[in-house]
């Protein structure tokens, strides 16, 4: 059994990018578990000075949660040009050792996040995640209401497409 963790970017509670990763969670093909991170939003403020024994318990889950994942997924809004404060602040609490080698894989539910993806793809390689590009993952979502994201995402056209991308990062995963 694979085990992914999906983390989403955004802290909103009709998080576009956060209902992207629960219906990756739900269309996981057999083989695969895709478990979706909920502590962006406790996590302190990242400091190199905090790490080691000093290290808050909720960035020693995350880095526990990463460490003990077969891969990561990470799905992340645009916030003026680039990667919302929250989102970078994980990224460095998993900085060290947790990142190295950890496949890892970006989806999207804006096609207007140019940007962002371009600066998240740049962070994560720079930290050494073996980033899987072959497949991108984009179900536009951008705008649009709970009922109607649930929908979208409940279509059988997104459904397979949540499936094929998981399952083109599960064999890049098996690959290395």
């Amino acid at each position: 059994m694979l085990n992914i963790l999906a983390i989403s970017g955004s802290l909103r509670a009709a998080s576009t990018n956060s209902a992207l990763s629960a219906g990756l969670a739900q269309n996981a093909p057999t083989g695969c578990r895709v478990i979706v991170y909920d502590g962006l939003g406790r996590l302190p403020i990242f400091n190199p000075d905090d790490e080691g024994e000093r290290t808050p318990p909720q960035a020693s889950a995350l880095i526990d949660a990463v460490t003990a994942a077969d891969g990561v997924i990470v799905s992340c809004p645009e916030y003026a040009h680039g990667v919302p404060g929250g989102l970078k602040n994980a990224l460095d609490v998993v900085s060290r050792d947790a990142a190295v080698g950890k496949p890892a894989m970006l989806v999207h539910a804006s096609p207007r996040s140019l940007f962002a993806r371009a600066a998240l793809a740049e962070i994560m390689r720079t930290m050494s995640f073996a980033l899987f590009e072959d497949t991108a993952l984009e179900i536009a979502l951008l705008g649009k209401k709970p009922p109607e994201v649930d929908r979208i995402l409940s279509e059988p056209a997104s459904q397979l497409a949540m499936h094929n991308a998981i399952s083109a990062f599960t064999d890049f995963i098996r690959s290395r």
